[in-house]
């Protein structure tokens, strides 16, 4: 995936500059319309709705935002913000004011226009103290949403946010119809390329190419997709192998070698930021928080994750979610330092032998090797790590990372967010973070997310040992654009969009 470029955002002609990019080399195979995707992947859940709240698997972001839903806007394949919804933006001087121009001509599935109100109705859902999306982090700062016209409208900030566009291509921020909304997350009525046909929660999707829509010619070119839902990452590497689907998602490292010895089947390892984190909780007191953060910080060799568990498939963290397709990822951190003899010290000042460790349901099937090389680790330094189905006081979750840096501190470790598991608050943390994200000059913005790497690293109680790469196989019957988008799967998890039959 190629770093986000920020150079000319605040200005509208960054949108339309980049409207019409598909991500495909002009040189390239032109992409021919007709015919069906399938697919397999997994995180799909029996209880799942078009309620984007409670989405935190490439099955439903692959569904929902990928194929039926809109945003206002989109991250490229090559990692450039493009506008969706909204056709174009400008920013106020101190970029605490955004104006965005929304498309015109555009219809819900139920044949509703798409006006400004569809955007205030769709975000007043992540807003608010009350508000426990994962979103909401994202729309802290907005004090207020103006209409201005029915295809115009202009957020006003509590403070300025350079990076404020791309936070509006989260996948949790999908569009509905006002006056429709509940209807739309029971039955999925988006503005989208696909209208669904049948779905089966925590099971398969079906749905089918809409007709005179926004982004003909430049996107979807399927007539039909066919989304597949399996948790057993041998069942899904099978029906790629039977020809049952063209495309398979998320495989474990093994799988990936093995599919990458087939005859008609590229394997896709495309580096994003993607990782695995260990969130070090509450449980103990405060002076052996500290010592035991420390410990576990010292104690694991980073390298033997990578060659491990991810088998040479990622590279190794620094316990930051900002990743290596972040522009300020690492500069000027270094790597943690490996110590067992100091952890192995630490743990016996703070009496600890022994740690109780959770994980979270969608990440308990990927993150099982994970675990298993933490707990090995140290098992080595003298410290049982059990596994129980309660809170623990270390918390895994498999994380695909964020676009922007701001984006990423602010999911994973600002106070309040639904991710920070490690429930860390800290005051420096907090005023650099506004500091990074309030700042224009690029010079001073690497400054600020360096020492925020920096302050994480030392400080939080976020381990996160190694960035794992995106693992994906295509048979030859499905063709992709020359460069594939690495912020999540499968193409930034619109490969229903951007992909085509041979």
């Amino acid at each position: 995936m190629s770093r986000i470029s920020r150079r000319s955002l605040l200005t509208s002609g960054a949108a339309a500059g980049v409207l019409a990019a598909s991500g495909m080399s002009v040189a390239a195979h032109m992409p021919k319309s007709g015919g069906m995707l399938r697919a397999v992947l997994s995180g799909g859940r029996p209880n799942d709705t078009w309620d984007t709240r409670s989405h935190d698997s490439l099955f439903m972001m692959a569904a929902a935002h990928g194929a039926v839903f809109d945003c206002l806007t989109e991250i490229g394949p090559d990692g450039a913000l493009r506008g969706e919804l909204a056709e174009s933006w400008d920013a106020s001087a101190d970029a605490q004011t955004w104006t965005f121009t929304l498309r015109k001509g555009v219809t819900f599935h139920n044949g509703k226009p798409f006006v400004a109100e569809d955007v205030v109705r769709s975000f007043a859902l992540h807003m608010g103290d009350q508000s426990r999306s994962p979103a909401a982090p994202l729309l802290r700062d907005v004090t207020e949403i103006k209409v201005l016209t029915q295809h115009q409208l202009q957020f006003v900030l509590s403070a300025p946010n350079a990076d404020f566009p791309y936070l509006l291509s989260d996948y949790h921020l999908v569009i509905y119809p006002a006056g429709y909304v509940e209807l739309a997350m029971q039955n999925g009525i988006g503005t989208g390329l696909y209208r669904v046909r049948e779905f089966r929660a925590g099971d398969t999707l079906h749905a089918e190419r809409v007709t005179a829509h926004y982004k003909d010619a430049k996107a979807g070119f399927f007539d039909d997709i066919v989304l597949h839902n399996s948790s057993d990452p041998a069942e899904r590497t099978h029906m790629l192998l039977e020809g049952t689907v063209d495309v398979v998602g998320q495989l474990p490292p093994a799988h990936a070698r093995q599919c990458d010895d087939l005859s008609g089947v590229s394997l896709q390892a495309l580096q994003g930021n993607q990782h695995y984190s260990f969130a070090l909780q509450d449980g103990l007191p405060a002076w052996g928080q500290t010592l035991v953060r420390r410990a576990v910080k010292l104690g694991l060799d980073r390298n033997k994750f990578v060659s491990g568990p991810l088998a040479g498939f990622g590279q190794v963290g620094a316990d930051s979610p900002i990743g290596p397709a972040n522009p300020f990822f690492g500069d000027p951190v270094s790597t943690v330092a490996y110590d067992p003899e100091q952890a192995r010290a630490l743990f016996a000042r703070a009496g600890v032998d022994r740690l109780a460790l959770s994980v979270a349901p969608s990440s308990s099937q990927n993150a099982a090797l994970m675990v298993s090389e933490f707990r090995s680790q140290l098992a080595a330094l003298g410290v049982v790590v059990d596994v129980v189905s309660a809170a623990g006081q270390v918390a895994v979750q498999a994380a695909a990372g964020r676009a922007t840096e701001d984006w990423a501190m602010s999911t994973y470790l600002a106070p309040g967010a639904l991710w920070n598991h490690s429930r860390w608050q800290d005051a420096q943390f907090e005023s650099v973070l506004r500091a990074a994200r309030s700042e224009l000059d690029a010079t001073k913005r690497r400054a600020h997310y360096g020492d925020l790497q920096r302050l994480v690293q030392q400080r939080s109680g976020l381990v996160v040992p190694a960035f794992a790469k995106h693992l994906q196989a295509v048979r030859s019957s499905v063709s992709t654009p020359q460069t594939i988008g690495a912020q999540y799967g499968l193409d930034n998890a619109r490969f229903a969009e951007r992909w085509w039959r041979t």
